[in-house]
């Protein structure tokens, strides 16, 4: 059963949500530092991130599997090989990355302050509800692959 909340935002639009908010912190917040190579080392994690995120795409398209994080029980396969032997959540990882190169560049420490919650919302709104369904759909599966690999690192 889900609740309200329960996979209702498409995790693209809340990593759009979370860049805005960390923008607006950062206008307003004086706890902004020099932070040498910002440019430099935000591009570097934010691209990282996102070889992270299309690995796990490209993954789940070789499997013809669904993409759609809002319908996890459209799922027709487990995807355990390539990126997914390392993290359960690559698409996520990567979006957290993206997130972190950005508040890299704000250079400001609220901006970095907003990251954990991003993780606790994903975490509790989606990646659980995700791992419920799929749980269900693949008991064994699902559960060796769990054993063996972490949620997120």
């Amino acid at each position: 059963m889900l609740t309200r909340l329960e996979l209702r935002i498409p995790p693209v639009a809340l990593v759009f949500l979370f860049a805005a908010l960390m923008w607006v912190v950062s206008i307003y917040s004086t706890f902004t530092f020099a932070l040498p190579w910002r440019s430099a080392l935000a591009a570097l994690v934010g691209i990282a991130g996102s070889a992270i995120m299309l690995s796990g795409v490209l993954s789940f398209r070789r499997a013809k599997t669904t993409v759609n994080p809002l319908t996890p029980e459209a799922a027709t396969t487990m995807v355990t090989s390539g990126i997914y032997r390392f993290t359960r959540n690559p698409m996520y990882l990567g979006f957290l990355l993206v997130l972190t190169g950005w508040a890299i560049y704000l250079s400001n420490l609220p901006a970095f302050a907003l990251l954990p919650l991003f993780v606790w919302y994903l975490n509790r709104f989606q990646i659980v509800p995700e791992e419920r369904v799929l749980g269900v759909k693949f008991p064994q599966t699902f559960t060796a692959y769990t054993t063996s690999v972490r949620r997120w690192i």
